[in-house]
């Protein structure tokens, strides 16, 4: 029966980095897609799409809204617990290709003249036939690849418990990371070559790749099961989920934390994601690929600091105080984003900033996903990350919608300039970042509180995680 034990695929180096990298790789296309028009506002304000960022900003919501308003991230973790991580993850890929190929038919050039952009124009008329459509897509995206996530980390917990486990966590976020780099970078050129379009194109082909991993991956997850199943101590924790543990999850005070603390972070940073290339095209008075070839330095302080982060979390702790520091550095980040006059604002200042943003990108998450087992039991761990990541969601689809109304209300006007094609139309971005700031300000508040909450529980979140 030892022998089993030293057996296990898991203990084999090669074999759980492989199966990190297979799962990893996918979230790299998934977060590719999820920002794939985010460079590209200024060409969707113009013919023939004609967003305003009021709509604009219901795109960047409404990937969430499935997973919200129906519930289905909480169902997303009941699957995960009940049915397993292959028949989720298959589950999760083939529903992030579908939603992205209902995203590229919208915002094709002869969709506008469609039956089915007559139908979706007959109704809410303010609002484009092409956003509505796309909005139907980027939602079903939203609930696949919302699964995707919460699998992954429970798939990195399976590999990687007691070993690796935050630098594992730390490297999956790094790779999904670099395709946040890669948007930024790549899809301004796709759009230059073939419109709006073809950027979303190259996205869904990616999805597509992104599948075929995921799929290869299942193989090593059945034959761990396969070891585990015949391990003394390692059954099925699915078979031993209930439902009744939900509530569980819900009257955890450390989860509470946990998740309020992740819904504000997030909400400063991805939907931050949506409109920072147009902020720092208006601040820089640069073109939009500039724009955006400089933001996409962002995520690159996150992909290098993150694995070193997880690599001290593993071997020294302190996952709390490292939410915290992140949360300071988030709000310093947007408010000299808010408060450093245009004059004076210049691409070393927003390089610096956006630096010191992606380092706060590092230091929360990578702090938060591996503290979540520390708080919560195996049987419901799927559970419990489709519940914090429905929390999340919660954020994620209100806040891009108030962004983008806060942009058309504290710049009266701007919009219909822009659309009319007038020369040095752009928008002030200053009420926007302050709000950012003031989610930064919560944030760390929350961290004190998880800090307290920790101490009294002793769930040992400031520990290290390598036993």
């Amino acid at each position: 029966m030892t022998q089993q034990v030293k057996t296990l695929l898991s203990e084999s180096k090669t074999a759980r980095w492989i199966a990190l990298a297979l799962i990893s790789l996918t979230m790299f296309f998934a977060y590719f897609f999820v920002d794939v028009v985010a460079p590209l506002q200024s060409m969707l304000e113009k013919s023939p799409y004609l967003w305003t960022p009021e709509v604009f900003g219901m795109l960047g919501g409404s990937e969430f809204f499935l997973n919200v308003f129906a519930f289905f991230l909480i169902l997303s973790g009941i699957i995960l617990d009940k049915m397993g991580i292959r028949f989720t993850l298959i589950t999760a890929g083939l529903t992030m290709v579908i939603g992205g190929a209902l995203k590229f038919y919208a915002l094709t050039p002869g969709f506008g003249e469609s039956a089915l952009a007559s139908t979706l124009g007959s109704f809410a008329t303010g609002i484009p036939a092409s956003a509505k459509l796309a909005f139907v897509g980027f939602a079903i995206f939203g609930v696949g690849v919302e699964m995707a996530g919460i699998t992954v980390s429970k798939t990195i917990v399976k590999w990687f418990r007691g070993k690796e486990m935050a630098l594992a966590m730390g490297l999956e976020m790094a790779t999904a990371r670099l395709g946040v780099f890669a948007v930024f970078r790549l899809t301004p050129i796709f759009a230059e070559q073939g419109g709006v379009h073809n950027s979303v194109f190259w996205g869904l082909g990616f999805l597509c790749i992104g599948f075929i991993t995921f799929f290869i991956y299942t193989f090593m997850d059945s034959a761990l099961d396969k070891q585990m199943g015949s391990s003394e101590g390692n059954g099925s924790s699915e078979e031993e989920f209930k439902i009744s543990d939900i509530g569980k999850i819900f009257s955890n005070p450390g989860f509470l934390a946990i998740a309020g603390l992740c819904v504000l972070f997030y909400s400063a940073i991805f939907p931050f994601q949506k409109f920072a290339t147009d902020m720092l095209a208006s601040k820089l008075n640069v073109p939009i690929k500039d724009a955006a070839a400089y933001f996409s330095y962002f995520p690159i302080g996150a992909m290098i600091l993150t694995p070193f982060i997880g690599f001290f979390l593993d071997v020294k702790g302190k996952g709390a105080t490292m939410m915290f520091y992140g949360a300071i550095l988030l709000t310093v980040s947007h408010l000299i984003f808010a408060l450093v006059p245009a004059e004076s604002f210049n691409v070393v200042i927003a390089v610096i900033t956006i630096v010191i943003l992606g380092t706060a990108f590092s230091l929360v998450p990578a702090s938060m996903w591996p503290s979540l087992p520390k708080i919560v039991e195996d049987r419901y761990l799927g559970s419990a990350y489709g519940a914090i990541f429905w929390i999340q969601n919660i954020g994620l689809l209100a806040v891009p919608i108030l962004i983008g109304w806060s942009v058309s209300y504290s710049n009266p006007g701007v919009s219909e300039q822009i659309a009319a094609g007038v020369e040095g139309a752009k928008y002030n971005y200053m009420v926007p970042e302050l709000i950012f700031a003031g989610f930064g300000v919560a944030a760390m508040v929350l961290a004190v509180i998880l800090k307290i909450v920790d101490r009294k529980k002793g769930y040992g979140l400031d520990l290290p995680n390598k036993k």
